[in-house]
């Protein structure tokens, strides 16, 4: 089995997506925590499982588990501190570490600093794939507005994609609200030459135009909307504030 030495990991919790697994360039020093990682595991897998590690939340396949199992240590106050499954996992293009935290999901993961990518793909590129018997489950995965499709986070920054999905929450609450007065004004707000038009359409509509039309890109156009809708709602405005306050996108 190879292993890597000495690999700094920003832990990330309970992200079902990848895009929401920050590279190092997106690492907040001070606000992030950064563990050091004194040795790991290293698995060069296909692609299908690649993917299915680095976008789910669901059961890793058992063979995996026994195969990395207590060969990964942390290094901490100058301690080596054994973890049950932990290991960095690439398909030869892709990079990811991940620990279970003694569970069988890939609760935490993380990128790796520049350096180590490197040295995982020299590693690896003589190295045979190793073939793990898993069963995808079977059932779509959905996006929703919530978990949105990684095509609409694509290009973004950290920052980005934490507003926008802030944007989505507020969106999503303004949709269980059912206001159909309230829908109408933002959605004006954003399309103002739809006045008029806006005035004689329904709640579902107006909502889907306003959806449909604000869930591409990111612009200072979006800012504004997002800035403006979570006015006076303190759990929205913490974390509007806890982006703006962020050196680092």
């Amino acid at each position: 089995m190879l292993y890597l030495h000495d690999v700094w990991v920003n832990w990330f919790e309970g992200e079902e997506n990848g895009y929401n697994v920050c590279h190092f360039h997106e690492w907040r020093r001070g606000e992030d925590v950064i563990e050091l990682l004194d040795q790991v595991p290293l698995l060069l897998v296909d692609t299908t499982l690649f993917h299915y590690i680095e976008n789910n939340m669901a059961e890793l396949p058992q063979q995996l588990m026994n195969d990395v199992y207590k060969k990964a240590y942390l290094r901490k106050n100058h301690e080596r501190v054994q973890l049950e499954n932990c290991f960095v996992v690439t398909d030869g293009k892709g990079i990811i570490a991940v620990d279970t935290v003694g569970y069988n999901i890939p609760l935490r993961k993380s990128r790796l600093i520049p350096r180590q990518e490197q040295l995982v793909y020299e590693m690896t590129a003589q190295t045979k794939k190793v073939q793990y018997k898993w069963r995808e489950n079977e059932e779509r995965k959905e996006h929703h507005i919530l978990a949105p499709d990684p095509k609409l986070m694509y290009g973004l920054t950290r920052k980005e994609r934490q507003l926008k999905h802030l944007m989505f929450m507020a969106l999503d609450q303004l949709y269980a609200s059912k206001n159909t007065s309230e829908i109408r004004y933002w959605y004006t707000e954003w399309a103002p030459h739809r006045y008029h038009e806006i005035q004689s359409m329904l709640f579902e509509e107006v909502w889907e135009c306003l959806y449909e039309e604000t869930k591409i890109g990111w612009s200072s156009k979006h800012l504004k909307l997002c800035e403006n809708m979570i006015k006076g709602q303190p759990f929205f405005e913490k974390l509007w504030e806890m982006e703006s306050d962020s050196k680092v996108n």
